[in-house]
């Protein structure tokens, strides 16, 4: 991105740097909805591996071009093929992560890492980048690029396979299945309220990657390896960061920390307009590195646990087009800032906006740390056999959908040949198994019932009556069968205890 930006400035200045960066993501924001359905559809690393080849063959017809004085629209479309293709890369990366892991804390510090490594890569990227391009020029850098997209395949290589996603949405037109992650984000404020802030982020971002560049080829004279020096410093606030988030973020407040990074990413942004000093720019860029890998772990591991696994891949998806469309945006903005108000008015107004936001939308935010899952209430949940060895996630986000039901001695919960709408786990009290009239069992405080009809498609199979005035969990039809068939072994256990307690219930054993 660096060597682009160098490129496109030399070519046509801070105009031609916004142009490109507008062209670029909004080219990218366009197309992820569509290339996120790959997540959901094929193997996640397969995808990811796909992605790379295209993004290498592509960075590399762009050194070639710059190698050769070629027009400069060659490597403007390479770049433009690059960054699109990546809305693919992103979400599958994004959607594997959890089943990789099998606990929130596992989840948390996977991301951790990853933006770890991010970091390093934002640190070690510039700073070779810079080197090469005041030594070689954008050529190298961009030969550079190529060959991270290979050693990425390698890497790749060597992670399991794993299981298709669970095919969803059969008959559906590609348009269609692409809006599932757009209407997964629309019945849900948090979702909605994520994105937002999210997008508010990377709008920051894409005015700052200009004026990255403003500052240090006008403002501070530092020349090209300038700008390498500067983009370093945020990798360097990164790998800072990483230590600071695997702390905080383990801790479970995610929202908070995800906040915290808000204000961390503005804030030095504005002071840098107070100082024309590079040491201080430098500094305050650490900080904004910092606060980059607190948004990121934070914010990513809220969703990655919120978000259903069956459209999780889309629902990353509708987040790299707001990425996209947001840097896009900023970059295009910042052009114009500049010449409104000036490098330094700019430079106050772009960062000015997180830590306004961050405060506006707290109340909001301090929800997501206030609904932290009950460890009683996913021990019961982990007592089912089908459910127990679900993700740790998966657990969770069933948890957030359970119903509260209560009954009381005599009623009836559900009759023989009803409709299967709902599963349901008893927290307290009884109740009977009718099976044809008879009683054919009672059922106490963690037991469930209620699965055979969704599982196998059937009607209610026994009737259900309280005998004990009973506190219920019920989850929906749509959600159980998501969880419980989305999962192999889940499926596997759940036609197992399925197939018993049907058997039971022709020997008169009862069950349900």
């Amino acid at each position: 991105a660096m060597a682009l930006a160098v490129y496109a400035y030399q070519a046509g200045g801070a105009t031609a740097v916004g142009l490109l960066a507008l062209a670029r993501w909004t080219a990218a924001g366009v197309a992820a909805p569509f290339l996120s359905v790959l997540a959901d559809r094929y193997r996640r690393r397969t995808v990811m591996i796909t992605a790379d080849a295209i993004r290498l063959v592509a960075i590399a017809v762009a050194a070639v071009a710059a190698w050769t004085d070629a027009s400069s629209l060659i490597v403007y479309a390479s770049a433009i093929v690059t960054v699109v293709v990546s809305t693919a890369f992103q979400p599958a990366q994004t959607a594997m992560l959890p089943s990789l892991t099998s606990t929130p804390d596992q989840l948390t510090a996977a991301n951790v890492v990853t933006s770890t490594i991010d970091s390093v890569g934002i640190f070690l990227g510039p700073a070779l980048a810079g080197l090469a391009l005041a030594s070689a020029g954008t050529g190298w850098v961009m030969a550079f690029d190529a060959v991270t997209f290979a050693w990425s395949m390698l890497l790749l290589s060597g992670i399991p396979a794993g299981d298709p996603p669970v095919a969803e949405g059969a008959g559906e037109s590609l348009l269609e299945e692409a809006l599932g992650g757009f209407r997964a984000v629309a019945g849900d404020a948090r979702l909605r309220l994520m994105m937002g802030l999210f997008g508010a982020q990377t709008l920051v971002c894409g005015a700052l990657n200009v004026l990255i560049v403003v500052m240090a080829l006008d403002l501070l004279d530092l020349g090209k390896g300038g700008v390498g020096s500067l983009n370093a410093a945020v990798g360097v606030g990164g790998l800072a960061g990483s230590v600071v988030a695997a702390v905080l973020v383990g801790r479970g407040r995610l929202a908070g920390n995800f906040a915290a990074g808000l204000v961390a990413w503005g804030v030095p942004i504005v002071l840098i307009a107070a100082f024309t000093n590079a040491g201080f720019a430098f500094a305050m860029l650490v900080i904004v590195g910092a606060g980059n890998v607190l948004v990121d772990v934070a914010g990513l591991t809220l969703l990655q646990r919120v978000v259903p696994d069956r459209v999780l891949g889309r629902v990353f998806g509708v987040l790299e087009t707001v990425f996209a469309l947001t840097l896009g945006v900023g970059g295009a903005l910042a052009p114009l800032l500049i010449n409104l108000v000036g490098v330094r008015g700019a430079l106050v107004g772009t960062g000015a906006l997180l830590p306004l936001l961050a405060a506006v939308t707290w109340p909001m935010l301090a929800r997501f740390d206030q609904a932290a899952p009950e460890p009683a209430r996913l021990a019961l949940l982990r007592a089912v056999p089908f459910l127990s060895s679900l993700p740790e996630t998966t657990l969770e986000r069933i948890n957030r959908r359970l119903e509260r039901v209560r009954a009381v001695a005599g009623e009836q919960v559900f009759a023989q040949g009803d409709a299967g709408d709902r599963f349901y786990l008893i927290e307290s009290g009884e109740v009977a198994v009718l099976h044809d009239g008879a009683e054919m069992a009672r059922l106490g405080s963690g037991d469930y019932f209620g699965e055979i009809a969704l599982v196998r498609d059937v009607p209610r199979t026994a009737g259900i009556r309280v005998v004990a005035d009973a506190e219920l969990l019920a989850l929906d039809r749509d959600e159980f069968i998501a969880a419980v068939t989305g999962h192999a072994p889940s499926a596997a256990a759940a036609d197992a205890v399925v197939t018993a307690r049907l058997t039971g219930l022709r020997a008169g054993l009862g069950s349900v």
